[in-house]
């Protein structure tokens, strides 16, 4: 296995790229918020994400995540 960092602030991107999401919550004092593990078949392209009806499940769950934060600053 291969460990990298990346950031984005790209949901779709992240799903496209990750194994493992970590959001981090809002504000000068940010820390780990949400770890989403992304089980989704490999390997990944945008056309293939689009099919694949688990996609829309974990897009959900991350924009939710980032919309439940950006209401509590």
């Amino acid at each position: 296995h291969v460990t990298a960092i990346m950031v984005t602030h790209d949901v779709d991107e992240a799903i496209l790229l990750a194994d493992r999401v970590v959001m981090m919550t809002n504000g000068p004092m940010a820390k780990i918020g949400k770890i989403e593990e992304i089980n989704l078949p490999r390997p990944r392209t945008r056309k293939s994400l689009l099919e694949h009806p688990d996609y829309y499940q974990y897009r959900e769950s991350l924009l939710t995540f980032l919309a439940e934060c950006d209401k509590a600053h």
